[in-house]
């Protein structure tokens, strides 16, 4: 909005101002601007959080039981020091005509609003139940369908409810309507894939900026005719936009880990990891590329599994696949140490991302 509104008519007559009608540049305004926004309310808000919880986030009786000792008092809700960035960063530097924009913002507020309820509730009543799971459910997929629908509005006919599959220039599924639940599973699934993730100081929001870099070059390729073409891509128009909201994602990311690296001085909470998640998802929707998502996200995929696993295999045989799951708390039962389990899963989610992003030349 800033751009388009106070920089953009006057392009032409101061060449600095030229920068701005470039992808890249704004861009890049956007993750400075996030960052800087995520610096300067930081702290007030943590305070404020602090202020307002008193003890701080419930912490799980049937977790890790250092945490209890070692993560007691720790304020929740720190997703508003990502989301309140990320907005703003928008607002000003992305092209607000831009269809895409809204509807990947439609997700995140959405999701961010259900979090921010679902964490509420867990410190109002002094517990880790919050939502309900039936309505949380409900509220997730609800969104999630709804942005799939607008998405398959907005996209060029011939592209409407099409999945297209990694490593095959040609391959392309027709899905139609049936595309509505594609789209859904993969908004919702990513919303809770990142939400089972966070649960180590720093584990998720790295994990996250380093898929949605990924998702900036993705956007801004196929969103691109003449790139596209180039690494025969699917050319699906106006979606490079989405790589200025990406971009303030990992500014405000970055803001947020600076509070967020161990020792934690705030969670993320619900409010944090519902939006990241449904964001990347409605991204991957948009861009088709909902398949390399699950590549380039595959830590979240794999924190999943390991709970889906560990669930029917106690109902099944009584028995524990893991000692505890999500899967990182299975190494903390095992000895390692925090920073260990973080950092080492950081170095997964790189790995990953190139193996994702290498589907784009693999044709």
């Amino acid at each position: 909005m800033f751009h388009f509104l106070f920089l953009l008519p006057h392009a032409d007559q101061y060449a600095l101002l030229r920068l701005t009608k470039y992808l890249t540049f704004r861009s890049g305004g956007a993750v400075l601007t996030a960052l800087f926004v995520a610096f300067w309310i930081g702290p007030a808000l943590i305070r404020w959080l602090k202020v307002k919880q008193g003890k701080g986030q419930p912490i799980r009786s049937d977790g890790p039981q250092r945490h209890i000792v070692e993560k007691q008092g720790t304020p929740t809700m720190g997703g508003l020091l990502i989301l309140i960035p990320v907005l703003v960063a928008t607002l000003l530097w992305a092209d607000l005509s831009n269809a895409y924009v809204w509807i990947v913002m439609l997700v995140t507020l959405s999701y961010g609003l259900l979090g921010f309820a679902d964490d509420y509730l867990k410190v109002a009543k002094r517990s880790s139940q919050g939502v309900s799971g039936r309505l949380r459910l409900l509220v997730e997929f609800g969104v999630a369908f709804l942005a799939t629908w607008l998405i398959m509005q907005v996209e060029a006919p011939d592209q409407s409810g099409v999945l297209a599959v990694p490593f095959f220039k040609s391959v392309l599924l027709q899905l139609g309507l049936w595309f509505l639940l594609v789209g859904g599973f993969v908004i919702a699934g990513a919303a809770n894939a990142v939400n089972f993730t966070d649960g180590l100081d720093g584990l998720a929001i790295m994990p996250v900026m380093i898929a949605a870099g990924a998702f900036v070059l993705i956007a801004y390729l196929v969103g691109n005719e003449k790139f596209s073409t180039y690494l025969q891509l699917d050319y699906i128009k106006d979606t490079g936009e989405l790589a200025v909201f990406l971009a303030a994602l990992i500014g405000a990311g970055l803001g947020f880990l600076w509070y967020n690296a161990p020792p934690a001085m705030v969670f993320m909470g619900d409010t944090g990891s519902l939006p990241l998640g449904g964001a990347l998802g409605a991204v991957a929707v948009a861009v088709k590329h909902e398949i390399v998502l699950a590549i380039v996200g595959g830590l979240f995929v794999f924190e999943t599994v390991s709970v889906i696993v560990q669930v029917i295999s106690f109902k099944l045989t009584g028995k524990r696949v893991f000692r505890m799951a999500p899967i990182h708390h299975h190494y903390e039962q095992l000895g390692w140490k925090e920073p260990t389990i973080v950092i080492r899963f950081w170095i997964v989610a790189v790995v990953l991302a190139l193996v994702g992003l290498a589907t784009l030349k693999l044709r």
